[in-house]
């Protein structure tokens, strides 16, 4: 089987989660959450204001058109770019846009754009995002944060402080059904302190996935660990404090001496976590296990537990609804389990609203710093390291 047929089989399986439908609070324990067809609850505009946007980036997985910003009622598309022409002009059609140009440098220019959706190569990121948010607008941006540079992370996390404008990191296991339940009944108490937390995220390829100046080709898995790691922060808020991490050295081309820029032989990486809640999180990032493309998470509370089944295990009672907000009418869904346009409607509807986004650059940077330093520990043979905190002003 060729790894394309492996991506669509995964994309379009990750397309059958859909929406949860609303389950009584007494229902959920120890029972599976029922999936409805629609969320029980109806969207409710909050403005009429259209944010006037600028479009970045429609490489391989065309991910500038599959957040739906097109589609969103509160958003006009002003304007797209992407260094190759063709892909310029695919961004174009997909958007329904007739501008573009050539580079984003020229497009935050544009005087009209108010906020930018980043989905460039991962190296660029948090370059690009520091560039839009200097030239005064918001910015969303694909994952991860920073590539493998704790510097990078730290001027980013400055540069948003200083210009206080709206960040947010894209981090699509933050709206997967599953992870959505999680933190809504972890903010409701279901859990209690977690003890013990899980994260993976697999995606098997026996030659890397086609990339713009060839990033992918051996990538340090737990510098791509968001996926994973969304399964504590994005559960909890909380952080990781120290790491050890081992390195599983892969048998691929990608993988052999002298063969990436990042002289990395690890194809698989395993983490283990101490949390600032006094628990311990194991996280996973594979490329080599074998045909397996999923994202996916558990979590082990004192007072109850959690994990893809949607089976809440546990005495908590008079539980909150899970099922996942109502998306404004044409708004798609999309891939990874729903959550493209989830993501899409919260940065829109944070800058509404005036309010910090889900994924703002402080739950940006721990969900990303970890695994920098993670990888750093693989390569001392799973020394345990430090991890920097990134906390939000009280």
């Amino acid at each position: 089987m060729s790894d394309a047929a492996v991506d669509r089989r995964s994309f379009l399986g990750s397309l059958g989660a859909g929406s949860l439908g609303a389950a009584m609070a007494g229902h959920l324990a120890g029972q599976a959450l029922s999936a409805g067809p629609k969320p029980a609850r109806k969207w409710e505009p909050v403005s009429d204001r259209k944010i006037r946007f600028g479009i970045v980036g429609f490489g391989h997985c065309q991910f500038g058109a599959a957040f739906s910003f097109q589609n969103h009622p509160n958003v006009e598309v002003v304007a797209v770019s992407d260094l190759i022409p063709e892909r310029c002009k695919g961004l174009m059609q997909a958007c329904r846009c007739s501008k573009s140009y050539p580079s984003l440098e020229e497009l935050i220019k544009d005087p009209k754009i108010e906020a930018v959706f980043v989905a460039t190569d991962a190296p660029s990121h948090a370059r690009h995002c520091m560039e839009v948010l200097k030239s005064g607008q918001h910015v969303m941006t694909a994952v991860p944060a920073a590539f493998g540079s704790i510097e990078d992370a730290e001027q980013l996390l400055e540069v948003v402080k200083k210009t206080g404008l709206k960040y947010q990191m894209a981090e699509t296991s933050c709206f997967r059904p599953d992870n959505y339940a999680m933190r809504t009944l972890y903010r409701a108490g279901a859990f209690g302190t977690l003890v013990y937390s899980e994260g993976e995220y697999y995606h098997y390829h026996t030659t890397p996935i086609p990339s713009y100046k060839g990033w992918r080709v051996g990538l340090p898995p737990l510098w791509y660990p968001t996926h994973s790691t969304a399964y504590y922060v994005g559960v909890t808020g909380k952080r990781f404090t120290s790491v050890s991490c081992r390195g599983f050295k892969g048998a691929f081309d990608a993988f052999k001496p002298g063969a990436n820029r990042y002289n990395n032989s690890f194809a698989d990486e395993i983490a283990l976590f101490a949390t600032s809640e006094g628990g311990a999180s194991r996280m996973l990032v594979s490329w080599t296990v074998f045909n397996r493309i999923e994202e996916t998470g558990r979590v082990f509370g004192s007072k109850g537990s959690m994990d893809a089944t949607m089976k809440y295990r546990g005495g908590g009672h008079n539980l909150p609804d899970v099922s996942l907000p109502p998306l404004p009418p044409g708004v798609n869904p999309g891939g990874h389990g729903g959550s493209h346009g989830q993501l899409c409607h919260e940065f829109v509807s944070a800058i509404l609203e005036n309010r910090q986004p889900l994924v703002n650059v402080y739950e940006a940077l721990a969900m990303t710093v970890p695994g920098i330093v993670a990888h750093q520990s693989a390569l001392k043979d799973g020394e345990t390291l430090k991890v920097p905190q990134y906390d939000p002003p009280t």
